[in-house]
Order: C-alpha cells, then sequence, then structure tokens
C-alpha cells in the first residue's frame, strides 16, 4: 500500500461523513495520486469498521465490474466487492423518502442467500452452487459518496475510488419467487428491468462471467487472501447483467425476472 494509516482513515471518515451528509466529496485518486487496489480496499475496510462500531451489522457481499463493458470503461480485467449492511436492506416495493441518496441508480442481479460458510483459496462453482440455500431476484441500488467527475481537471473517477466507496453500493431489494440454484438455468436468468414503464435494459446471468456463480467463486478467493469468507446465512449480489439506471425523483423501478417474479422500488 502507499497510504499511510492516517490517510486511510482519513479517506474513511470523508466518506462517512459524505454519506451521512449527502454531500460528495472530491477524487480520493487526486488527493492520493499513488493510490492503489490494496488502499481502496483498506480504506473500505476502515469505512466498514466504522459503520460495525455504529451497530450497523454485515449481512453480506456485493460484487461489481462483472461484465467485459464495465472493465473495458474502467480498464481493468477483474471484478471488485464490496460488503452489504443491515441499513441497506429495502422491502419489495419499498418507497425510498426524498433525499436518502446523492444520486442512485439501480441495477438487477441474482442474489445468493447461503445455507453454509464458504472459504478459499480453491473455491469452484460446484462449491458455490452446493453451499448456496436459494437464488431471489434483487435490485441493487447504487449512490456515490464520491464525484463521478473531478469539477477542476476533467477527470474521471477510476477503480479505485469506487473500491474505496464501497464499490458504490448503497442498498438491496429482494423480491420476486426464491428457488433452489439448481432448479433454474442462472446462466439464462435474466431480467426486463424498466423505469416508469417504459424499458430500460434488458440482459441475462451469463454477462456476468458467463455465469453468476462464477462472481462468487472469485469474491471467496479474493477473500481468503486476508483469511476472510462467506458467513451462511450472507447475501450475496453476484453482479449486475444490465447498465446502471438512473433513478430521479418520481421514479418506479420494475425487474421482471420471468419464472423468478418481480421485484420494485419507488424513489420519492
Amino acid at each position: 500500500m502507499t497510504m499511510t494509516p492516517e490517510q486511510i482513515a482519513g479517506a474513511a471518515r470523508a466518506l462517512d461523513s459524505a454519506e451521512r451528509t449527502r454531500k460528495q466529496i472530491g477524487l480520493l485518486s487526486l488527493v492520493y495520486p499513488g493510490m492503489d487496489m490494496d488502499d481502496a480496499y483498506a480504506v473500505q475496510a476502515a469505512w466498514a469498521g466504522m459503520k460495525r462500531e455504529a451497530g450497523d451489522g454485515i449481512i453480506g457481499w456485493k460484487i461489481g465490474l462483472t461484465s467485459k463493458a464495465m472493465q473495458s470503461a474502467l480498464n481493468i480485467d477483474i471484478p471488485d466487492s464490496g460488503i452489504l449492511f443491515e441499513s441497506m436492506r429495502f422491502d419489495d416495493g419499498v418507497t425510498i423518502p426524498a433525499g436518502h441518496f446523492i444520486q442512485p441508480r439501480v441495477e438487477a442481479e441474482i442474489a445468493f442467500v447461503m445455507k453454509s460458510a464458504l472459504k478459499g483459496p480453491g473455491c469452484t462453482i460446484f462449491d458455490v452452487l452446493n453451499a448456496t440455500d436459494f437464488v431471489v431476484p434483487s435490485l441493487e441500488i447504487l449512490d456515490t459518496r464520491i464525484l463521478r467527475k473531478d469539477p477542476e481537471t476533467g477527470k474521471l473517477r477510476v477503480v479505485f475510488d469506487t473500491i474505496a466507496d464501497n464499490a458504490a453500493n448503497a442498498g438491496i431489494v429482494t423480491g420476486g419467487r426464491a428457488m433452489r440454484p439448481l432448479d433454474v438455468d442462472l446462466r439464462w436468468a435474466g431480467a426486463i428491468v424498466s423505469r416508469n414503464g417504459a424499458v430500460e435494459e434488458t440482459g441475462l446471468g451469463a454477462g456476468v462471467l458467463n455465469h453468476p456463480a462464477q462472481g462468487i467463486v472469485w469474491l471467496v478467493n479474493r477473500l481468503a487472501q486476508y483469511g476472510d469468507g462467506i458467513e451462511a446465512g450472507q447475501i450475496v449480489l453476484s453482479g449486475s447483467f444490465i447498465r446502471p439506471v438512473e433513478c430521479p425523483p418520481g421514479s418506479t423501478i420494475t425487474a421482471d425476472f420471468g419464472p423468478l417474479g418481480l421485484v420494485s422500488c419507488h424513489f420519492a
């Protein structure tokens, strides 16, 4: 890592303040030009520690940047991950109060609910499927506590900013019909995502590393580097198979997962 412990703690405090005040901070990659991926995950972990100390419990993980298009846009070749907290959980059909998020966007994903723990290294797709209790349709609500673009230099946010910002995660809405992972062809599990009745995006599970469970394989083996893993009962968002849909006030988002059912939310 290139950032000092003091710099990591300071960045985590800035992100925490941005989330609480709904005021974005500048790009960390500009403040710390030598910032690397280890630094970014260290900032994320420090911020997660602050949340846990405040009483927010961890309920699982999210995986992002699983599609080739998103990886190319950020000039990387691997996914990223973030942490799901209890405060991020929303019920199907929820109305989210105005001002709750800064710049919300939504992605459609398959959520895996684990019946047993998973630890790497050496985790395989068969391990993931055997450890999964059921899968369920979900919407991931993205938000950014860091500016997407620096107003002075025009520099765009990079992957290190996104990772530090808890992989841009802000909420999870689950709904539809829960199914056992071997009772549905997850490569062909897809969604039609509409905003206020107009179709915005469509996609299939194969868009996530050829199979949604492959994202979880990557996550488990990455977590093993830090002596961590996925716990029984946790939820894992396996990665989006659509582009993010912007959600200005008044947006009603509905994702039709076909045989897996519907999941929706409304932004007041």
